[in-house]
């Protein structure tokens, strides 16, 4: 374990623990809102070397920043698993069928699963097959950047300030309108969301996914629902059930096609070999960084065997587990609890590949994967399937976000051991506060608030409510699966089109001036650092970036922590009175 040492640390474990609570609440409140969840990644990166930097007065390393940002934005992504399932239920009346400690089984078994697949996986994914994993990438150049901790600090708090105001004097005070330029169309929520963090989305997810997602927007909204509508084909109710469907079916064909392209011609092959090497020193799942294998000298005979044999035990444990948790407490055959498990290791597998090619992880296409393979082959069915979606889903997530860590240590040379415990960290933190966020948030609005027409849209919940109670439109949705499947194959981001037919018209709206921002800042900085030299005009560049990310994040932290410290206080006056 010395290759550990300086690397994981308490004030490190301290520091990403407060992180990861604030980005999990966080990440709970954008999934439900917006129907999407950009990486957290980076900004943790950020947020951990400025921190470090000020407790430590500047001693801190890049390793030790590496696994800090491991530990706070480990949470993240769990929270998108459950946010991006479990509303499902509770729009379709389920809400009382799922106990706290349902949710908590749930959220640790999906953390404990995700943990044991990249374990095992990590050597084919980062050493072997040496994927780009664009989003591990960018966070390891944000470490070797560094940055003014005072500069870093002022951007980051001053925007997560105003948002929080500006949320308080919308949601708290009723002082500013929800909707802007709001106007009567029928069968459109045609205006702009009066909401900094919805434009911050639009900022992050990138200019050219988001006029795609508009251009869905505009398709479903005023192709299909105003324009059919008006040429007669069909009334407004039929409109948006063709809507919905042809949404869903767009993002299901997309999820598909990632399978088919990024996965399937290299995943049966390499995953056989990364399960066969064992035997070079590192142990079974080669957690030993390369600078600290060759520091140490060659294993010792015999030393690599039977530290595989104790990690593969460990691991087989905890799987073990899960099957057990599942069977008592989710009320789970047995053998469909094995079979969960088992697919779940081959969708984190997925996962796994499909980050480390596009920086995409369809988590929730994968839970509806395994749901759709278990409803047709048990009789498993009601709330149970979306235990399976949301365990599958939360453990696809955290593997995505394990990958993307694992290639930042791997070009920073941070011990993988460090990483994997900074993960489990974080995991159980962040699963801790993601249940207890949902429920936060369903004691104050009510399962009512969840689904298309509700305060929190939940676009993927609500597809997975859909596909498990019948689809409202079934030539579209078909439709939907086959133009999706086949735009993702020659690499159209089919999954943002789907995600803009199918959401509320003016949360893309919404995104989509968000993108525009970027797209003005972009220039005027290009503008500012015209007349600079090459030398200078590169620097400017990566730290205008970083000043664009450090603003959107904080308008996103800012008005989610203050939206859910309203749902706190709206819930404990409904318990009081």
């Amino acid at each position: 374990m010395s290759d550990m040492k300086g690397q994981l640390t308490w004030r490190g474990i301290a520091i990403g623990i407060v992180g990861c609570i604030i980005i999990t609440a966080s990440s709970i409140y954008i999934a439900l809102r917006m129907g999407a969840l950009p990486w957290p990644i980076v900004f943790a990166a950020i947020v951990s070397l400025f921190f470090l930097k000020a407790v430590s007065r500047g001693r801190s390393t890049l390793n030790e920043a590496n696994v800090t940002h491991t530990v706070m934005s480990a949470g993240a992504m769990v929270a998108g698993g459950l946010a991006f399932t479990i509303p499902g239920a509770w729009m379709l009346g389920m809400a009382d069928d799922i106990s706290l400690g349902q949710l908590l089984a749930i959220a640790l078994g999906g953390v404990a699963l995700g943990i044991v697949a990249t374990a095992l996986l990590r050597r084919h994914f980062i050493d072997d097959a040496a994927l780009e994993y664009p989003i591990g990438r960018a966070a390891a150049e944000t470490l070797k950047a560094g940055d003014s901790p005072k500069r870093t600090g002022g951007k980051l708090f001053g925007a997560m300030g105003f948002a929080g105001a500006y949320a308080l004097l919308r949601d708290g005070l009723g002082v500013l309108p929800s909707l802007l330029f709001a106007a009567p169309v029928p069968g459109v929520a045609f205006g702009i969301y009066n909401s900094p963090m919805s434009m911050a989305v639009g900022f992050l997810v990138g200019t050219g996914a988001v006029c795609v997602w508009f251009a869905g927007a505009l398709l479903g909204s005023f192709g299909i629902v105003v324009g059919g509508s008006a040429a007669g084909w069909w009334d407004v109710p039929t409109a948006q059930g063709i809507v919905s469907s042809l949404g869903m079916g767009v993002m299901i064909g997309s999820g598909c096609a990632v399978i088919v392209r990024d996965i399937l011609p290299q995943g049966a092959r390499g995953l056989r070999r990364a399960l066969k090497r064992s035997q070079d020193g590192s142990g079974l799942m080669g957690l030993t960084a390369p600078g600290a294998r060759a520091a140490s000298g060659s294993a010792q005979p015999g030393q690599g065997s039977r530290l595989a044999r104790l990690e593969g035990g460990l691991l087989a444990l905890a799987a073990a587990a899960v099957v057990l948790v599942a069977s008592l407490v989710l009320g789970l055959p047995p053998a469909v609890a094995v079979a969960v498990v088992a697919l779940t290791f081959v969708t984190c597998a997925m996962s796994s590949q499909s980050v480390g090619q596009s920086g995409i992880d369809p988590m929730e296409i994968f839970g509806l994967i395994v749901l759709l393979l278990v409803a047709a082959f048990s009789d498993v069915a009601g709330v149970r399937l979306f235990f399976i979606a949301a365990l599958v889903a939360v453990a696809c997530g955290l593997a995505g976000d394990v990958m993307n860590d694992f290639k930042a240590g791997a070009l920073l040379g941070t011990s993988p051991r460090a990483q994997i415990a900074g993960q489990a960290i974080g995991g159980v933190v962040g699963a801790v506060v993601a249940v207890a966020v949902l429920q936060v948030l369903l004691a104050a609005f009510g399962p009512a608030a969840f689904g298309p027409e509700g305060q929190f849209v939940a676009a993927q919940a609500s597809v997975v409510a859909t596909m498990v109670t019948g689809i409202p439109n079934m030539p579209a949705f078909v439709l939907g699966i086959v133009a999706g499947f086949g735009l993702y194959l020659v690499r159209f981001p089919s999954m943002m089109l789907g995600l803009g037919i199918y959401l509320p018209f003016y949360m893309s709206f919404t995104a989509f001036i968000g993108a525009m921002a970027k797209v003005a800042y972009e220039a005027a900085m290009k503008r500012r650092r015209a007349a600079a030299s090459p030398e200078d005009q590169e620097e400017r560049a990566k730290r205008s970036q970083e000043n664009g990310l450090l603003v959107a994040s904080g308008l996103l932290g800012g008005e989610s922590i203050v939206g859910i410290v309203l749902a706190m206080l709206l819930a404990g006056s409904a318990l009081l009175s």
